[in-house]
């Protein structure tokens, strides 16, 4: 189960990928096992050495009692203290942003969330991209079309 950020890759060049744990409720994995979230305006940022993960909406869980969790919250997210330092000098630098990039289930069924150092796409470079990715999909009709 899995699921990505798509803006994400679209709106920036993503230059390094970090693997973090996320605190979450229990109704909070129910829903993520569901699928139910939206990285819709998502970002995290760094506060007193911590990582938080902002406007991450987690639908309410439809089975959960009246101790159902709040879809909005801020989720802490657990990093190693060296590659937290790592982030936040490269946050200073002009242009940087963290943003979430997907969030899934590793093998022992634990819920980790990709975060990605960024930096922000011009207008041309959207351009670009979506060339690209006519013309990969071009390819990919016409060799298709030649196999049948």
């Amino acid at each position: 189960m899995e699921i990505k950020n798509r803006s994400a890759y679209f709106e920036y060049f993503i230059d390094n990928k970090y693997d973090a744990g996320i605190v979450l409720t229990g109704t909070e994995v129910k829903s993520l096992r569901e699928g139910k979230a939206s990285f819709n305006d998502s970002y995290c940022f760094i506060n007193k050495g911590e990582v938080w993960l902002k406007n991450f909406h987690i639908a309410e869980y439809s089975h959960g009692s009246l101790n159902n969790h709040d879809p909005m919250r801020e989720r802490k997210l657990l990093l190693q203290k060296r590659e937290i330092k790592k982030i936040e000098s490269k946050l200073k630098e002009k242009g940087y942003t963290l943003i979430p990039l997907r969030i899934f289930f590793n093998e022992k069924r634990l819920a980790k969330m990709e975060i990605g150092l960024a930096k922000g796409k011009k207008i041309h470079d959207k351009r670009e991209t979506i060339r690209q990715r006519d013309t990969e999909r071009e390819m990919k009709r016409y060799l298709h079309k030649r196999t049948l």
